[in-house]
């Protein structure tokens, strides 16, 4: 039953009595309460919950986001704010207003899987919003019984689809979805996709600062789930809004935006004018040692002359031995065991041998003549352990944060982060979600490829609620392929002085197949003289120089067309 059906219902009894003469104190009283509930439930100018909210900031444009969830889209969705504005505060005042005004008593907030503990937390503490997580549940509960014992849940996208959750996740009506990082929806042939699909809900709020990677499809399908039926078919879609093979152009574009406004809100750093620190990055080149430079020239030699490798294992190869003969070591003997080379044989025992390495007594040296708040980055394993034993035996204090840590491991690496260490270690994932703006330096210790990898790292600390200036310092090997990347990246189109997000957009406009660790990976088994290398990696900066421009003028169309019609 909805709120507002059972205040008016109580008004009018407690009105009915006053009119026959039969009056009653208390039925009076309700039915001024009553009428005052409805009052404040027809006009959202006012968000009721704000007075009860003092652990948070109120960033204006955060709860104007909320007032037109509630007032115009009807409690139904999708947050798309640029990356760091704050989605989940959104959501959050968009929770504990219908709370406040008794619109819903169940919620399920689903999120990936590092995630859960982090919106438990900042639900009870930013919003008092009390929840049970999947993790709670006691081993003996049947899994029937424990989904309809809680109001307000908070369950991960795997748990939730997996086999044994989905029948009891789905039977209840919910009503409230929320949808952290709602872009893993984007295909309707996953279980991610059917399970939010067949969730029986009143509201539904989705999280996304991407909601479109690869094509417009990707929109309807996430439309579909805010607002069934309301597209009809993908392929009457894409006849209406599609103009292009690749999905990307839109047909229609105006008819398109009107359908948009009544489903999302993109909030922007030019609207909301967020004045985040600046950023400053380094490149830290390091000498391999003699050992370390031979295995890197064996490697190469090999990679550049054995075609038959498929090209997964030769990029795999390479970006190992960039971040740690360890790391190379353990690829070299899972290779061996599929390919009897004795070539490979040899370059494993090799990397194995080497126990000092040049790049972590450097990082040492950095961390003991800083105090500052660091977090390392590494990608491997291997690499993890390396260092781990490195800063022990530096007898520098450090947490680690990995991805096959529990939820409360994480959450107490994260807690002695903040309280008695200056260094975490973490593996790519490290810190995702989490409120870690307390630190201010990063270290790319390896570093990934992919750009937008580099930025998801950056964006851990250098977002709302970062007061500091942010320090990034990138290590590679001296004529390594990486360090080749780094002055494509930083050097050439200032990769570290973008938005978040930009570099996507900018690499984006190079080639609708272009892949930045594709071509890299191609120039540099092609070309081995150094000559020749730096030619073909400027011609790759100048590319980017070039779709960087067109970025820039697209950007500044898009305003012209858009304007503010999505933000709050």
């Amino acid at each position: 039953m909805d709120g507002s059906y059972s205040f008016q219902f109580n008004a009018s009894s407690a009105l009915e009595a006053l009119q026959t003469g039969a009056f009653d104190p208390i039925a009076f009283y309700q039915a001024r309460l009553a009428l005052f509930n409805l009052s404040v439930m027809a006009d959202y100018d006012q968000l009721v919950c704000l007075p009860t909210l003092t652990a948070i900031d109120k960033y204006w444009y955060q709860i104007e986001t909320a007032r037109k969830v509630l007032r115009q889209l009807g409690g139904r969705a999708l947050l798309a704010d640029e990356v760091g504005l704050g989605k989940t505060i959104e959501a959050g005042l968009i929770c504990a207003e219908y709370l406040a005004r008794g619109m819903v008593s169940s919620m399920l907030v689903l999120t990936p899987a590092s995630l859960v503990s982090q919106w438990q937390q900042e639900l009870n503490e930013k919003f008092n919003i009390t929840t049970v997580t999947t993790d709670d549940r006691d081993p003996q509960q049947p899994i029937e019984e424990f989904w309809t014992a809680h109001p307000r849940m908070i369950a991960s996208l795997n748990t939730a689809k997996s086999a044994k959750h989905f029948d009891a996740v789905t039977s209840r009506t919910w009503d409230l979805i929320v949808v952290d990082e709602a872009h893993h929806l984007k295909n309707r042939t996953t279980l991610n996709w059917k399970l939010v699909n067949a969730l029986q809900k009143r509201f539904i709020l989705m999280l996304t600062a991407t909601p479109v990677q690869n094509s417009l499809v990707e929109l309807f399908n996430l439309l579909t789930l805010l607002k069934p039926g309301l597209l009809q078919t993908e392929s009457l879609f894409k006849k209406e809004y599609v103009d292009s093979k690749n999905g990307r152009i839109p047909k229609n574009p105006e008819k398109l935006r009107s359908l948009m406004r009544e489903v999302m809100v993109r909030n922007t750093r030019a609207l909301v004018d967020v004045k985040l620190p600046k950023r400053f990055a380094t490149t830290i080149t390091v000498a391999p040692s003699p050992e370390e430079q031979t295995l890197y020239d064996s490697l190469n030699e090999y990679l550049r002359s054995e075609e038959s490798l498929d090209k997964l294992s030769r990029t795999n190869l390479l970006m190992r031995a960039g971040s740690s003969p360890g790391a190379l070591a353990d690829s070299l003997k899972q290779l061996t065991q599929r390919i009897p080379d004795e070539t490979l044989k040899k370059l494993a025992k090799r990397a194995a041998q080497i126990k000092q390495v040049e790049k972590a007594k450097a990082l040492v040296d950095m961390l003991k003549k800083s105090q500052q708040k660091t977090l390392v980055f590494s990608t491997h394993k291997a690499t993890s352990a390396y260092l781990a034993k490195t800063l022990q035996d530096a007898q520098i204090p450090f947490a680690e944060f990995q991805g096959g840590m529990s939820l409360k491991e994480k959450d107490a690496a994260i807690a002695a982060f903040r309280d008695s260490v200056s260094v975490l270690l973490a593996s790519e994932t490290g810190g995702e979600g989490r409120n870690i703006q307390f630190a201010n330096v990063i270290v790319n210790y390896d570093l990934p490829w992919n750009p937008m990898k580099i930025e998801q790292r950056i964006g851990r600390i250098h977002r709302i609620g970062q007061t500091q200036d942010v320090f990034i310092f990138n290590f590679c090997l001296k004529d390594s392929i990486e360090e080749y990347i780094l002055r494509v990246l930083h050097d050439k189109i200032n990769m570290f002085e973008l938005v978040v997000g930009e570099v996507e957009t900018i690499l984006g406009n190079v080639d609708d197949e272009f892949d930045f660790s594709d071509v890299v990976m191609s120039i540099w088994l092609s070309h081995q003289v150094k000559p020749d290398l730096e030619t073909a990696f400027d011609e790759l900066a100048d590319n980017l120089l070039k779709a960087k421009d067109q970025y820039r003028q697209n950007q500044a169309l898009d305003e012209q067309i858009f304007g503010e019609e999505f933000e709050a």
